[in-house]
């Protein structure tokens, strides 16, 4: 048997909704506008967190963006910050680069 690495991340407190996608049921978090920011500075993994007028270019869609539209999934009991265009190429945090160095 495989022991368990991590343990799952607490839940942020919003209501989700389901998102069937790829052959499974994800969980998107609604999250009001209000709360963004906050919700933000909590997931992004990298120094400095941007804010969220700033514009940046999702790699695997090849698209630009606001921050203020990444959504949050509940993903293997992980909260994963995604990008506006996940569903439709997958595109997490990590596949972000601010818009004026694409």
């Amino acid at each position: 048997m495989i022991d368990r690495i991590f343990d799952d991340e607490p839940r942020l407190p919003f209501p989700t909704r389901n998102v069937n996608i790829w052959n499974t049921t994800i969980e998107e978090y609604i999250i009001p506008d209000s709360k963004k920011e906050a919700v933000l500075k909590e997931l992004y993994p990298f120094i400095p967190v941007p804010s969220l007028d700033q514009e940046m270019f999702d790699i695997h869609s090849e698209k630009k963006f606001l921050v203020k539209d990444f959504f949050v999934t509940r993903e293997g009991g992980m909260n994963m910050l995604v990008s506006p265009f996940y569903y439709e190429s997958g595109g997490t945090v990590i596949d972000w680069i601010p818009a004026e160095e694409d």
